[in-house]
């Protein structure tokens, strides 16, 4: 019995090895294809951005709320010392200097946070046009398939030809614009 490093190099290749090798290629190239697409991503990004979403990934971290925590309660517990030592506090209740820092400190989390949000809309916005795209031309594809399958159905001289009108609908590549009209019409209906 021969193994694969028996054979020749003229020996044509195993049949059942290529495929697997086809589909394994295909996947590297999509792989390849997704990461540089991340990649020209990032490298649109503006240094401030990039130092904007460092910060807004520190902000989303369980350290933060602790920190926030430890911050709030030290506060309040110095002021609550001083007064105890019979001191002047540096913020006497309702603590409104501790409202303030607070409150300055929810603004720019919201801000850093949100304009990290509105980058990450965009790249998901140019996720859902590519894969509209791949959908669309997808059915194209499978149209186009359909369409040659009943072909080959019809020139076979041993199979019976038959209309199937579900085979005709589908060979009939389908219209984005008149999908979005539909999609457009039914969310009108739903919303009045």
């Amino acid at each position: 019995m021969k193994t694969k490093h028996d054979l020749s190099p003229e020996a044509p290749p195993d049949s059942r090895d290529t495929p697997v090798e086809s589909d394994q290629g295909q996947i590297s190239q999509n792989i390849e294809a997704v990461l540089d697409f991340y990649s020209r991503e990032y490298q649109k990004i503006s240094s401030s951005q990039r130092i904007l979403e460092r910060i807004s990934r520190f902000l989303g971290q369980p350290v933060f709320l602790g920190i926030i925590l430890c911050f709030v309660t030290f506060w309040i517990l110095a002021n609550v010392a001083l007064r105890q030592f019979g001191m002047a506090e540096f913020d006497p209740e309702p603590y409104f200097w501790l409202q303030g820092i607070v409150g300055l400190g929810a603004l720019l989390t919201a801000t850093v946070v949100l304009s990290r949000q509105n980058r990450l809309t965009k790249l998901e916005e140019q996720r859902a046009h590519l894969d509209l795209k791949v959908m669309l031309l997808t059915e194209q594809k499978t149209a186009k398939l359909i369409n040659l399958l009943e072909e080959l159905r019809r020139d076979l001289p041993n199979v019976r030809n038959r209309h199937d009108p579900e085979a005709a609908e589908l060979q009939q590549s389908m219209n984005p614009e008149l999908v979005l009209d539909a999609l457009n019409e039914r969310s009108e209906r739903t919303k009045n």
